[in-house]
C-alpha cells in the first residue's frame, strides 16, 4: 500500500502505541471547562471549542517555556481525587477511540498536591481512573493497556522523592520514571541521586533531552544518568553530518535506544521547522529506533491518527513506516519482554495487514 492510498479512516483503525504522552496535556476541553467551574478556576474562555483553539494558538509560540506555561489551567483542575479520576478515565477512553492499544502516560504527582492530596493518594487516584477507563474500553471492544510513568520536575528538588514513589508503586501500574520541565539550565545530572536509586531498584526511566537543549543534554541523560529511552531527542541530528554518525549518535542508534519523537509538539516549541523536514524521517532512514508520539493532545491539538496522517501526507510515509514506529514503541515499552512480544505478534502485526 502506497502512502497516497492510506486514508485517515484506515489510519484511525490501525493499532497504535504511544510512549510519550502527558496526562495533564490531554484533557478534553469540555471536561476542563466543567472542572474549572466546579473548583472556581478562571479559564481564558468557557467555550470548549474556543478553549481548544486557544490552547493550540498559545502553544504555537516556538518557545518551550511558554508552551509549558499553558499547563496551569489543566493542573488547576487536577488537584482533587474527583478531578484525577475523571481525567484519567477519559484519557484511556480517548486513546481507545483513536486506535491506541498500548500507552504509557506520564505526569508529575508533585504538581497535584494543592487540594490536600498526598503523593501516594495522587498516584492511587490516577491508577483507579485508568483502571476504570481500561475496563470500559475493553467492554466496548477496544481494549487498551495503559501504564504510568511518574515525572520529577527538573526545576525543583523532589525528584528523589518521586523516584521513591515510582519504586513503591512499580507493582501497582507504575512502569517507570521521567524528568520533565524546562530543559535549558536544568541538566539531568542535577538529579543523579534519583537515577542512581532507580537503577539500584531496577526501575526503568526515560529522560526529556535534546529538545530545548542540545547534545550535552542527551549525553548526560544516557552516559551520566543511564536513561533507557530519550524523550524527544530531535537534536541528536547535530551529531550527524552528511549521513555520518558521530559517537553519541552512533551510540543511540547501535544500542537501540528509543527516541520518543513528537512532531507536532516539536514544531510548536521550535525544535523542528516542518513535518516534511522533521528529524524523525532522517533518523528512520538511518536505522534509529524512532517512535511516534503525541506529547500533549490538548495543547498540540493532536491525536496519534493525526500524527500518522501528517507524516503520510507531508513526509511520504507508507503503511510499512507506520508499522515500524509502532513495533519500535512496543519493543521499547517498559513492560516485560514476553508481554511486548505477544502484543506485537497478536495485535500489532495482524492489525497492519490491511
Amino acid at each position: 500500500m502506497t502512502a497516497s492510498r492510506i486514508d485517515t479512516d484506515t489510519i484511525r483503525r490501525l493499532p497504535k502505541a504511544v510512549l510519550h504522552d502527558h496526562l495533564d496535556g490531554g484533557l478534553r476541553p469540555a471536561t476542563l471547562v466543567e472542572l474549572a467551574d466546579a473548583v472556581g478556576h478562571t479559564l481564558p474562555t468557557a467555550d470548549p471549542d474556543a478553549l481548544a483553539a486557544w490552547y493550540y494558538e498559545a502553544a504555537n509560540s516556538g518557545d518551550l517555556v511558554r508552551y509549558i506555561a499553558t499547563f496551569e489551567h489543566t493542573l488547576a483542575v487536577m488537584q482533587t481525587r474527583e478531578g484525577l479520576l475523571r481525567t484519567a478515565e477519559e484519557y484511556v477512553l480517548d486513546l481507545a477511540e483513536d486506535g491506541v492499544v498500548y500507552a504509557e502516560v506520564r505526569y508529575a504527582p508533585e504538581l497535584m498536591l494543592d487540594g490536600g492530596l498526598t503523593l501516594p493518594e495522587v498516584v492511587e487516584a490516577v491508577q483507579e481512573g485508568l483502571a476504570a477507563g481500561m475496563a470500559k474500553a475493553a467492554a466496548a471492544g477496544t481494549p487498551v493497556r495503559v501504564g504510568t510513568l511518574l515525572c520529577g520536575m527538573r526545576m525543583f528538588d523532589r525528584t528523589r522523592e518521586t523516584a521513591d514513589l515510582a519504586v513503591a508503586f512499580r507493582d501497582a501500574g507504575v512502569l517507570g520514571f521521567d524528568i520533565a520541565g524546562a530543559e535549558d539550565g536544568f541538566p539531568p545530572a542535577d538529579h543523579l541521586a534519583a537515577f542512581e536509586h532507580l537503577r539500584s531498584e531496577s526501575v526503568p526511566f526515560t529522560i526529556h533531552a535534546g529538545e530545548a537543549h542540545g547534545l550535552p543534554s542527551i549525553h548526560q541523560a544516557l552516559q551520566v544518568c543511564g536513561a533507557q529511552r530519550i524523550g524527544h531527542g530531535v537534536r541528536i541530528t547535530e551529531d550527524i553530518v552528511d549521513g555520518k554518525l558521530g559517537r553519541l549518535a552512533g551510540w543511540v542508534r547501535d544500542r537501540r535506544i528509543a527516541l520518543e519523537m513528537c512532531p507536532t509538539s516539536n514544531l510548536q516549541t521550535g525544535a523542528a521547522t516542518s513535518i516534511a523536514d522533521h528529524p524523525i524521517t532522517l533518523l528512520r532512514d538511518l536505522g534509529f529506533r524512532v517512535t511516534l508520539n503525541t506529547d500533549n493532545r490538548l495543547v498540540s491539538g493532536t491525536t496519534m491518527t493525526r500524527e500518522m496522517s501528517l507524516l503520510v501526507e507531508e513526509a511520504d510515509w507508507t503503511l510499512a513506516d507506520l508499522r515500524t514506529v509502532t513495533v519500535n514503541a512496543v519493543k521499547s515499552a517498559f513492560i516485560p519482554f514476553d508481554e511486548r512480544n505477544a502484543l506485537i505478534r497478536d495485535v500489532i502485526l495482524p492489525g497492519y495487514e490491511v
